[in-house]
């Protein structure tokens, strides 16, 4: 598992070598510096222990200032600890955008913009009550919410009012378009859970893995084959008709 802490810059576009243009988040992947390495001989379990975004000293605690004073680390924003890092690395390595390539397909992990205490019509798509025909006071609220006599009560998980975003949410199988090495930076295809500025995990698609089979005939590098193909054919066929 390949996983990168970023931050999330912005949106834009580009355009492919047959001039489409391709909406794309920027994201600044690095450098992320290698602050400890586990092992099931030490620790029980493979991991990568990763920081980003350099700070102040004088800002961190003192519990995390020994952990990296005794590892060698420089004193980062943020820390993240990668399961199975499929990369061979040791602390004080710094690793970026460069562990991705064009083509590979990833998964985006951040936290949604927090939108506050919203009602049902927003958060949950209600449609609400009607406007005319002597409804009143009833247009954006969502009806009756507990039973009569049996159960009595209102049933667990009931849609209603209440705060909406500021969870986190995984966005999965997004294509890299391109990568800016010198910049860390990584220009992924679609959107990518919350606001500018936000810190983020890029890691390597669990349902596209990186080099698989399936992730060639996703991004059109090879051909699809078995029922995929039967299936394409058979509908190029209908159209034709």
């Amino acid at each position: 598992m390949i996983a990168l802490i970023g931050k999330k810059l912005g949106h834009t576009r580009v355009y492919d070598d047959k001039g489409v243009a391709i909406p794309v988040t920027v994201v600044k992947a690095g450098p992320n510096y290698v602050l400890q390495c586990k092992t099931v001989e030490s620790d029980g379990y493979n991991a990568v222990q990763l920081g980003f975004d350099e700070q102040k000293a004088q800002r961190i605690n003192k519990p995390l200032t020994g952990h990296l004073a005794k590892f060698s680390g420089k004193p980062v924003k943020r820390i993240r600890e990668v399961r199975d890092f499929s990369v061979s690395v040791k602390p004080g390595d710094v690793v970026g955008a460069t562990l991705f390539s064009k083509g590979d397909f990833i998964d985006a992990i951040g936290i949604t913009k927090g939108r506050g205490f919203e009602g049902v019509v927003k958060r949950h798509g209600f449609r609400g009550g009607d406007s005319t025909h002597g409804a009143k006071g009833w247009h954006r609220r969502g009806g009756a919410i507990g039973q009569r006599l049996f159960p009595g009560t209102v049933m667990r998980g009931m849609k209603m009012p209440g705060h909406m975003g500021q969870v986190q949410r995984t966005t999965q199988n997004l294509q890299v378009v391109g990568v800016i090495e010198e910049d860390n930076i990584l220009l992924i295809k679609g959107a990518i859970p919350g606001a500018e500025n936000d810190y983020i995990i890029i890691r390597e698609a669990k349902k596209l893995p990186k080099g698989s089979e399936r992730a060639k005939r996703r991004a059109g590098l090879i051909a699809p084959s078995g029922p995929a193909k039967a299936a394409k054919g058979g509908a190029k066929a209908a159209a034709k008709k």
